[in-house]
């Protein structure tokens, strides 16, 4: 008589999770958690990198002093705000505009909502060296475009200390607008029709269908699109690089741009780390305060 056949459990449904996830925590530890406590070590100390072999002295919070009595990073930090604030409000107001043009149905809507999408799919750098030689006084299309409408002959949009810093929030917006009107659109797709349906019945204007049913459904994601271009900004580096390098002078020059030239520039590595971590707590205070007014938002 056989004996019956004995099954093999095999990896139990725990090992088979660790096996999958090990590899994501292992690149995890590696790419980020590492250099983020690996930078926290570095903004208490002296240390360059260009001088990896010299001494290294504790300084405590010497770095952080440095830094936040600074008065350029001060400046830098406005500059900052003033582009931070400026580009996400017009990335908004244009993002909702377009979301609620590309919810109506209508003949080649596929075509527009694929162009409009263009801009954002393009690499930061090449839209900075794109719209630097747009902007170019001498032979770009900008300086014509001006004197069609009777401008001045040459007009130095990069050079130009009170224009420049709305040249790259023009040009952040005009990339970047797509992607706040593609969170937008998603919300505007997800409010049931019967609640419209509710509102004509009712014989609600249009103004209070906007107000009372639109509005608050999308908040949420308006909140959203807030935090993600938040981030987004605050961190900007490669456009504004590329477009003018923190000039004229230093109205441009974000804190990004002054942390690549204490870091790569000046081999102020632990200074630099210092700033670092003051634009990270930052940032994850902005973060913090936009997820809690989300989480009220939801549970209203």
């Amino acid at each position: 008589m056989n004996k019956p056949f004995a099954a093999n459990p095999g990896l139990s449904d725990r090992t088979l999770a660790w096996i999958f996830v090990a590899p994501t925590i292992v690149l995890l530890l590696a790419f980020n958690i590492f250099p983020l406590i690996w930078t926290i070590w570095l903004s208490f100390t002296n240390y360059r990198a260009n001088r990896p072999n010299a001494e290294t002295a504790w300084m405590s919070i010497g770095n952080y002093q440095r830094v936040l009595n600074d008065p350029a990073i001060w400046e830098n930090f406005r500059a900052t705000a003033h582009f931070l604030v400026s580009s996400i409000v017009l990335q908004l107001v244009l993002g909702f505009v377009l979301a609620l043009l590309l919810n109506k149905r209508f003949r080649s809507h596929g075509f527009w909502s694929t162009a409009i999408l263009l801009p954002m799919m393009l690499a930061p750098a090449v839209v900075g060296t794109f719209w630097k030689y747009f902007f170019e006084p001498q032979y770009g299309i900008f300086n014509h475009i001006v004197n069609f409408f009777g401008g001045p002959g040459t007009f130095t949009m990069l050079g130009d200390v009170r224009l420049s810093p709305w040249a790259i929030v023009l040009v952040d917006t005009w990339m970047w607008t797509p992607y706040v009107m593609l969170l937008l659109l998603a919300g505007l797709r997800s409010i049931p029709p019967y609640l419209y349906e509710a509102a004509e019945i009712d014989r609600a204007s249009a103004w209070t269908t906007f107000w009372r049913i639109t509005l608050p459904m999308v908040l949420p994601f308006i909140i959203l699109a807030l935090l993600f271009r938040t981030i987004e900004n605050f961190k900007m580096f490669d456009l504004v690089d590329q477009l003018t390098n923190g000039g004229p002078g230093s109205v441009t020059e974000l804190a990004s741009i002054h942390l690549k030239r204490e870091a790569f520039e000046k081999w102020r590595t632990g200074y630099a780390s210092a700033l670092a971590i003051i634009m990270f707590v930052s940032i994850y205070g902005l973060s913090l305060v936009a997820v809690r007014f989300l989480d009220k938002v939801k549970q209203r």
